[in-house]
């Protein structure tokens, strides 16, 4: 894993309280990527602890497959002690960004009771996997949200082909250390580079919304032509505020 600053915890905590979209908002604004194919996730992901709300970490990643016939052999057991090692000496909070090589087929879960409370335990927020997941209350329970492509009945005598590494998860690269910003609608994965100015951007992109939610609501039942004037008027701010900023014309939905 590559050595680089984190956030402080304070500004992880502020991000938490953002949803994905509206970092989305923000980090579109500062970044060089193309927001709409290099950021978030491309395929569909279910979370399966809404109520938990955004998760905000460093990824940890593994590569995982079943269907080989593998059991928990003397070597099998050596690979995951020393993947534990690995989570646990990473910077946290953190995210186990997990591939399975098993897809599209979901063959087994590295996710139930056990794992959820163990990684926990080490700094664990959450996992992102393109697998399956089982144990849904009890991983509730450990206070472990889960973001999956299913829920499965197999356990998770997989194999651990590799870990540290690059992944490919809902048709999104991470690479180890990368910033994750998760919830209902999916997953962010930030640029190494972009980290600095993100959680500015996402607060002035949120704030610079509020104005035209004010000119929506119509809370004095104006007139259709004046609403729509004022609406106009709204979103005439809201672009110049940005590019004003950031030298872009923003976004709104």
């Amino acid at each position: 894993m590559s050595e680089r600053p984190c956030l402080s915890h304070a500004e992880l905590c502020q991000l938490r309280r953002l949803t994905t979209p509206t970092v989305f908002n923000g980090w579109e604004q500062i970044t060089r990527h193309d927001p709409a194919a290099d950021g978030f996730n491309l395929e569909p992901v279910i979370d399966f602890m809404p109520q938990f709300g955004p998760i905000v970490g460093y990824a940890v990643t593994a590569v995982i497959g079943f269907g080989d016939g593998s059991v928990l052999s003397d070597k099998t057991l050596s690979a995951w002690g020393e993947f534990r090692k690995y989570v646990a000496a990473a910077p946290g909070p953190k995210v186990v960004v997990v591939q399975d090589t098993s897809k599209p087929r979901v063959l087994g879960s590295m996710w139930g009771e056990i794992g959820a409370t163990m990684y926990r335990n080490l700094g664990c927020i959450g996992t992102i996997t393109d697998g399956g997941v089982r144990d849904l209350a009890e991983m509730t329970a450990a206070g472990f949200k889960a973001m999956a492509r299913r829920l499965c009945v197999g356990h998770g005598y997989g194999s651990l082909l590799r870990w540290n590494c690059e992944v490919e998860v809902f048709g999104r690269a991470v690479t180890p250390g990368q910033l994750i910003h998760a919830d209902q609608h999916g997953f962010l994965a930030i640029p190494p580079q972009d980290e600095a100015r993100l959680l500015e951007a996402s607060l002035f992109m949120d704030r610079n919304e509020s104005g035209i939610l004010a000119a929506a609501q119509n809370v004095d039942r104006m007139p259709a032509d004046a609403q729509l004037a004022r609406i106009d008027d709204a979103l005439t701010t809201f672009i110049r505020a940005a590019r004003d900023r950031f030298g872009r014309a923003g976004e709104h939905t």
